[in-house]
């Protein structure tokens, strides 16, 4: 696959270690994908409103992002981290569980929140580590990442198609989750590499580059916070944490209400909204195997540019098509066209915090406490003023994108080439 370098992440344990990483990231996004293509039917089931379904996504988003903020500075490397992603699944499985068994709007809600810091231990830690592995190849290794989570977002619908056909219900449909965590954990404890040799005492180059990754090795546990303030102030940091959160409005955001606003504005049935969810997963992940092919020959920032560009005409488009067929052409397109935008945007996160990958999965925690404001807005707008006018004012992600883009303001790191050592090129995890 990709190359390593000397002492990384994956290639102390070998190719199952880079398989049972992308394996957790496939099996996060299994279970974020199985929930938008549900929405509708645990709406029914638990006879919910636009602000409690609003609510769903926003209260776990916020609460889980205070309770995430310091897993990425604290957990450190090797051993620590290897117990902190361990941890993590196990509460990411409890909470597939809880939500399965839940009967009222609160009980989900614990579930969900729970599920939202285990998983940024589980899925983010994991990241952190294969991003680790070699900064040269960023890129190239989150674009592969992203691939993982592509498919298994894909396979969430896919899944809940199955069992409804078969019988079962959603509930049946997050105890299959929790089985497939299971899996995903079983092996990443399995293929975690023992922590590699310290290098040799003495060496001031070392101790810097200790001190800059956060490592014991470097100032001590307790200077946390004082690296979280340097990495902010690092050139280009806020930027390219603020258009993750913009971006984030027709991604994530626009999926968890993707299977609602084809039951309630376009009058589609459970199973047809399931099949528009899979419809928008499916085209991202071909999206995403373009992407990868891609960035191997062109810049990351002039093909984010030309998605925003297309995303500014396609989103209207979708919203304002007639009929549940020509919505499906369009939703298409709109997805691949949106298909670069969190690889690259993430990449350039990492790459502007090289070394550092602890403080950028801290720093994107803090980051999506604000953007957990995005998914409660459109809920009660929605309640208000109706989901279809309260979908429209998502159109802001691919104007905000193109209007920094185009005036040249992504920082220095993003001009360089797809395939820079300081990542500007997709550079996809977390999901």
């Amino acid at each position: 696959m990709t190359r390593m370098t000397s002492g990384s992440w994956p290639a102390l344990a070998g190719a199952s270690a880079l398989l049972a990483a992308l394996a957790v990231e496939f099996a996060d996004e299994l279970a974020g994908g199985t929930q938008g293509a549900a929405m509708p039917l645990i709406r029914h089931d638990l006879a919910l409103n636009y602000g409690q379904i609003g609510l769903l996504a926003s209260v776990p988003l916020l609460l889980g992002s205070l309770l995430e903020l310091p897993v990425g500075v604290l957990a450190g490397h090797g051993r620590r981290r290897r117990t902190a992603v361990a941890a993590g699944g196990l509460v990411v499985i409890a909470a597939l569980i809880d939500a399965a068994a839940a009967r009222s709007f609160a009980a989900l809600v614990v579930a969900f929140v729970a599920f939202f810091p285990a998983s940024g231990a589980f899925a983010g830690l994991t990241q952190s580590g294969l991003m680790d592995a070699d900064p040269a190849r960023q890129p190239q290794l989150m674009a592969r990442w992203n691939l993982a989570g592509s498919a298994g977002a894909v396979g969430g619908p896919l899944l809940l198609i199955a069992i409804l056909a078969a019988g079962g219900s959603w509930r049946t449909a997050y105890l299959a989750l929790a089985a497939c965590a299971a899996a995903a954990w079983l092996g990443v404890i399995r293929s975690w590499p023992r922590p590699p040799a310290r290098p040799a005492a003495g060496s001031p180059g070392d101790a810097t580059r200790l001190r800059a990754a956060g490592q014991p090795g470097g100032t001590g546990q307790g200077g946390a916070m004082r690296r979280v303030r340097s990495g902010l102030r690092q050139d280009g940091v806020v930027r390219w944490l603020i258009l993750l959160q913009a971006a984030d409005l027709l991604l994530d955001v626009l999926t968890g209400f993707l299977g609602v606003y084809f039951v309630d504005v376009v009058h589609a049935t459970p199973a047809e909204a399931a099949l528009g969810v899979a419809v928008r997963l499916g085209a991202g992940l071909a999206g995403d195997v373009l992407v990868v092919g891609v960035l191997e020959r062109t810049a990351a920032l002039r093909l984010l540019t030309a998605s925003a560009a297309v995303s500014v005409v396609a989103y209207p488009a979708f919203l304002l098509v007639p009929g549940l067929w020509p919505k499906l052409v369009v939703l298409a397109g709109l997805s691949l066209a949106t298909a670069p935008w969190y690889p690259v945007l993430q990449a350039g996160l990492y790459g502007s915090l090289p070394g550092q990958s602890g403080v950028a999965v801290t720093l994107a925690s803090a980051a999506s406490l604000a953007g957990g404001a995005g998914p409660l807005a459109v809920g009660f707008l929605a309640e208000r003023f109706g989901l279809a006018w309260a979908l429209a004012g998502l159109a802001v992600a691919p104007v905000c994108l193109l209007g920094v883009l185009a005036g040249g303001r992504a920082g220095p790191r993003a001009r360089h080439r797809p395939r820079p050592r300081r990542g500007c090129a997709p550079r996809r995890d977390r999901g």
